[in-house]
């Protein structure tokens, strides 16, 4: 068990008294989840009937070996593969329930990506990258780029704001895609190893962001992390082994919402 961290099981009450397992009361639920992929005779599963929570008001890290499972649960929960079997409800929505189009709007509003392949737009200038979002949404122009803009020069980015990606780091590329990630305000923010291309400094400038901007009453955060060193910015870690959660471990912090502004 990780130090400052206690151990709890399914169907024990969070911090905020929510019961886990209730899809309504959870920012994200996942029961009985499978992930099958299939090329030609082969067929490897990916995971193994995963039951996962995450509450409203919390950062919470997954981590495990790699190969394990990690980043399929994370792109499962963000509707980006169909789970083979099981039940997911996403900020009280049952994901079964939307179609296609449905399912696209519902991720542009509510939710926010940062993946390990940053797929920024060659052509597009960080302002411009940043606000993506924004401006699929229908924002003015101006005030989308504006608004990215600040985000980044939280990120510590003012100075890159019109370079191209080609033109950046893999560290200062990393920042524009968290940027984009939080500019739009999603409620749920999906992030798989923001810290990997990342200084000590830097990773915990994107780590306090993630945790002041990001993490709030009505929001959640998912980290997929192999990096220690932000493990002190968890509410709650869940361990995966092998396409499971084995255990889950909640930190005394989230006892203590109310300090998150």
């Amino acid at each position: 068990m990780i130090q400052g961290v206690a151990e709890i099981s399914p169907g024990e009450r969070s911090p905020f008294g929510v019961l886990h397992g209730r899809f309504e009361e959870s920012a994200v639920s996942c029961r009985r989840v499978t992930k099958e992929f299939v090329s030609g005779d082969n067929r490897t599963l990916v995971l193994r009937g995963v039951d996962f929570d995450v509450s409203f008001g919390e950062m919470t890290l997954l981590v495990g070996p790699s190969g394990c499972g990690k980043t399929t649960l994370l792109s499962v929960i963000a509707g980006l593969l169909d789970p083979t079997g099981g039940n997911i409800s996403v900020l009280g929505q049952n994901m079964d329930e939307l179609s296609g189009a449905d399912s696209i709007l519902f991720r542009r509003k509510n939710l926010g990506f940062v993946f390990q392949q940053y797929n920024l737009l060659p052509a597009l200038t960080a302002a411009e990258n940043a606000a993506v979002p924004l401006l699929a949404a229908g924002v003015p122009r101006k005030r989308a780029v504006d608004k990215a803009s600040a985000m980044l020069a939280e990120l510590g980015l003012e100075q890159r704001l019109y370079a191209l990606p080609s033109q950046l780091s893999g560290g200062q590329q990393q920042r524009v895609a968290l940027a984009r990630a939080l500019v739009h305000e999603p409620r749920l923010i999906v992030c798989d190893e923001p810290t990997s291309a990342l200084d000590h400094e830097t990773g915990h400038a994107v780590m306090e962001l993630l945790t002041t901007v990001a993490v709030r009453e009505d929001r959640a955060v998912i980290v997929v992390t192999h990096d220690s060193r932000v493990f002190d910015f968890a509410d709650r870690i869940a361990h995966m082994d092998d396409g499971r959660i084995v255990r889950t471990e909640a930190s005394e912090k989230a006892h203590f919402p109310a300090t998150r502004n």
